[in-house]
């Protein structure tokens, strides 16, 4: 697998390298597979939310720091593309300097509340996230000659990036090659190679140094590391991931708005993926994000099958209504941290050593 060359970092369980195995293979095949605007939709969800867990698993799994701002540097990438195509001529330079600057914005924001608040308690410091992030989400929506306000903006991308774009005429597999196909991949490739460098730091002396600040900051500072200069290292790099996330994501949606990108709704989101995952795993974000988005697209669908299905048994039918999918979506959620305490793949490499 090209994470264990890179990282050297094995799944240490069969089952883990083939559940991973699979979500690559499905999301690299997946305008194959699963042909549809549905499908592809969500694949590139997938794609972009495991990015966004990732780089939050850095400071939480990692480095111990809970943050609730990370859609907050999640919007400023997306935003910076939408700002820089916006003012700017239609191509992929406005695109590229978006996402960059997006991403220098938001090491710079990162690296300003590390400095004033990592000094403090742990709950002092998710508070004080909690307080930017929120200005920041309300600044946008009041800045509406800017960032269009709560109706967000619509980005006019490259045309290669289109569905006017045709590669070819003909479908082939009955796949249309044209450019939103190019812009999937484009989504693919970089989230895969943002995930990739994340798991290389992670696997890294630096990441070494992570996590012994996570497990003992007084002996990590007592033996002589710097544990206030690694942790806003750290957040730093997290924020950044975050923010070009953000930018993959306008650049699929072709739209940003405060709902889309700066929810709170989507914090909550993220940190669950990476509790189901399993923290401090980095593996976990790709497990967490896949099954979590996947049940988000599909439960409720699902549910409306077996209704139907089961309609002539007792009470089941109005159990798995489907207005009731966020029940059960909490149920789920319920069960997999009481079955999975450390994760799904966390428990998996447990069960790899007990056996």
């Amino acid at each position: 697998m090209l994470s264990v060359l890179i990282s050297g970092d094995r799944p240490r369980s069969v089952v883990l390298g083939v559940l991973l195995m699979a979500i690559l293979i499905g999301l690299a095949t997946a305008p194959f597979l699963f042909p549809g605007v549905r499908s592809l939709e969500t694949a590139a969800r997938i794609c972009v939310f495991v990015v966004l867990v990732a780089s939050y698993d850095l400071m939480l799994g990692y480095t111990g720091i809970v943050s609730f701002a990370h859609t907050m540097f999640f919007g400023l990438g997306a935003y910076g593309v939408a700002l820089a195509v916006d003012g700017m001529e239609r191509g992929f330079v406005p695109v590229v300097l978006g996402a960059v600057l997006g991403a220098l914005a938001a090491a710079v924001l990162a690296f300003a509340i590390a400095l004033f608040s990592l000094r403090v308690r742990a709950i002092f410091f998710a508070m004080i996230t909690l307080a930017v992030a929120s200005a920041v989400a309300v600044l946008v929506s009041q800045l509406s000659g800017l960032t269009g306000g709560e109706d967000g903006m619509t980005l006019r991308i490259p045309r290669e990036l289109t569905p006017a774009f045709k590669l070819l005429n003909e479908p082939v597999l009955g796949v249309r090659f044209n450019g939103k196909l190019l812009n999937y991949y484009l989504v693919f490739s970089v989230s895969l190679v943002l995930f990739l460098v994340m798991l290389r730091v992670v696997n890294s002396p630096f990441g070494r140094v992570l996590q012994a600040i996570r497990e003992n900051d007084f002996r990590a500072e007592a033996i002589g590391y710097r544990v206030v200069w690694y942790r806003t290292v750290a957040t730093c790099l997290s924020a950044v991931m975050a923010a070009l996330a953000g930018s993959l994501y306008a650049l699929w949606l072709r739209y940003v708005g405060p709902d889309t990108v700066l929810s709170f709704e989507i914090m909550l989101d993220i940190l669950l993926m990476t509790v189901i995952g399993g923290m401090g795993t980095m593996y976990g974000a790709a497990v967490g994000a896949t099954l979590f988005v996947l049940a988000q697209t599909y439960l409720q669908s699902l549910m409306g099958v077996a209704a139907v299905a089961l309609a002539d048994v007792p009470l089941l039918p109005a159990l798995l209504n489907p207005d009731r999918w966020l029940l059960w979506m909490g149920v789920l959620f319920i069960l997999s941290v009481y079955f999975f305490p450390t994760g799904i793949v966390g428990r998996l490499r447990e069960s790899v050593r007990s056996g």
